[in-house]
């Protein structure tokens, strides 16, 4: 009874804290936030063709974040509850959240405007914290979820605008801002969280069964349709369309090598599901920094392949050296699916811009790569005044710095969140209740507790069946 009393009033705790902030995030839309003009009945010169030009895109984003996302989490056994339902949860707080943190770098006369391109803006935001949330998945309570949530997107929005508007670097599609930031971010949480040696040991319900396996590649093909517009929808013109074409392409060449590298690398010379549901998706992260360039079609190819090698192997052989060596339980592999693919995007992108000229270009090198027009001044890290216009090679370095600090800052922040999630403030889930939806959920009365069978029929089920057919017999 002491240990239910304590979960209650943990619980409670966090539904009190929920509120707190909700009413905080009431407090401060009332005071800075307003519609952008284009939304705003009082201004005449209405852009009357955002909503038709940009909604499309938002929606597909929007059903990656609150589809995608949720069901692709939804493998373990026994955590589709809290998959699908905290995903939904921590997604429409930190939207909300991230409209501010994002706006208030942005804000004119003093107000955060809200936008379609703001509200995408949020989306992407959220996808950092949800790909944190799959290296973590199954190992923190709601509360803990909440609080990194609080706290990376408003470290998110601080690095992106460093790189974005201080370093002008490119990043349409977000692999540096979002992937390798919410990847490395998750990983740094969970090594924070890691449990003892004397507690680590593998855990029942840290897998699958062939149902839940079937619900995540929900996840994996709404995420498969909609990735183009993930990387293309901040962007419009030529370089939305190249954005298009280059995930497009990328994605399906990722998949065809990701299926051959999982047959090659098994035993059986079978396909491992975990890789269909993961890393088929790499193709689409793999071009994300340089899906708006241009890559012409044979790169993106040749990118969605290097990245379904990548991300494979990954999973096959570098996620279980790195959970034994460190004891760091990277639930979902956001390392192989958003990090090293994400790693390899910003790597690509200071190859590209290294390579861009205004021959390839014509003037839309302008657009792309800001810093580089001649006609302006910039921001420079020599300090001196008035210099103007990069080159192609500064370009590259600044670039490659943008990689750096992304992921230093990702790493340094997440340890930080984690060292805090695990004070008595916050506090952990026992080692007993991780991965279980028992924890939070109220489960159907059907559902057993404890000690699940791996076998995709319970145990209640077949006992049942049993009694009536002794009930029948009987009554024969």
């Amino acid at each position: 009874m002491a240990s239910f009393s304590a979960i209650l009033s943990a619980l409670r705790f966090d539904l009190s804290l929920m509120a707190a902030f909700q009413i905080i995030i009431l407090a401060l839309y009332g005071f800075f936030v307003d519609y952008d003009d284009a939304a705003d009945a009082s201004v005449t010169n209405v852009k009357s063709r955002e909503m038709n030009v940009s909604y499309p895109m938002f929606q597909d984003i929007h059903v990656m974040i609150f589809v995608g996302f949720g069901f692709l989490m939804t493998f373990l056994k026994r955590y589709g509850y809290s998959a699908v339902g905290f995903n939904l949860l921590l997604a429409s707080l930190v939207i909300q959240w991230a409209i501010l943190c994002r706006g208030f770098f942005q804000m004119k006369g003093g107000k955060v405007k809200i936008s379609m391109e703001s509200l995408m803006g949020a989306d992407i935001a959220a996808a950092s914290v949800l790909i944190s949330m799959g290296a973590v998945l199954g190992q923190t309570t709601f509360l803990q979820l909440m609080v990194m949530g609080v706290f990376e997107i408003a470290i998110f929005a601080a690095n992106e605008y460093l790189l974005i508007d201080f370093f002008q670097i490119t990043d349409v599609g977000g692999s540096i801002v979002v992937h390798t930031f919410g990847a490395y971010f998750g990983l740094a949480v969970s090594f924070m969280l890691k449990p003892s040696k004397s507690e680590f040991a593998p855990n029942e319900l840290e897998g699958p069964t062939y149902n839940s396996d079937l619900f995540a590649m929900i996840g994996t093909i709404f995420l498969w349709v909609f990735w183009p517009s993930f990387n293309g929808g901040l962007v419009e013109g030529d370089e939305q369309y190249r954005a298009v074409i280059n995930t497009y392409i990328s994605l399906a060449s990722c998949t065809v090598t990701a299926f051959i590298i999982s047959s090659l690398t098994s035993s059986e010379k079978k396909f491992d599901m975990v890789h269909v549901q993961n890393s088929t998706l790499a193709g689409g992260v793999a071009v994300g920094s340089v899906c708006n360039l241009m890559l012409h079609p044979f790169g993106a190819m040749l990118a969605g392949m290097l990245a379904g090698i990548l991300s494979v192997l990954g999973y096959k052989y570098l996620t279980p050296k790195i959970t034994s060596a460190l004891r760091l339980r990277d639930t979902c592999g956001v390392h192989n699916l958003h990090g090293m693919p994400g790693v390899f995007s910003g790597l690509l992108s200071i190859l590209l811009a290294f390579m861009a000229s205004e021959s390839e270009y014509h003037k839309s090198l302008y657009s792309i790569f800001p810093a580089m027009d001649t006609s302006k001044s910039i921001i420079s890290l020599s300090m001196e005044d008035d210099v103007t216009g990069r080159t192609s090679s500064q370009q590259a370095l600044y670039q490659f710095i943008g990689l750096a600090v992304t992921i230093v800052l990702a790493i340094t922040s997440g340890a930080v969140t984690g060292i805090f999630l695990k004070t008595p403030l916050v506090g952990l889930l026992p080692e007993k209740n991780k991965y279980d939806d028992d924890f939070s959920w109220e489960l159907p009365h059907q559902e057993p507790n404890h000690n699940h069978s791996s076998s995709s029929i319970p145990k209640t089920s077949i006992q049942d069946a049993q009694n009536q057919i002794e009930l029948s017999v009987e009554h024969i």
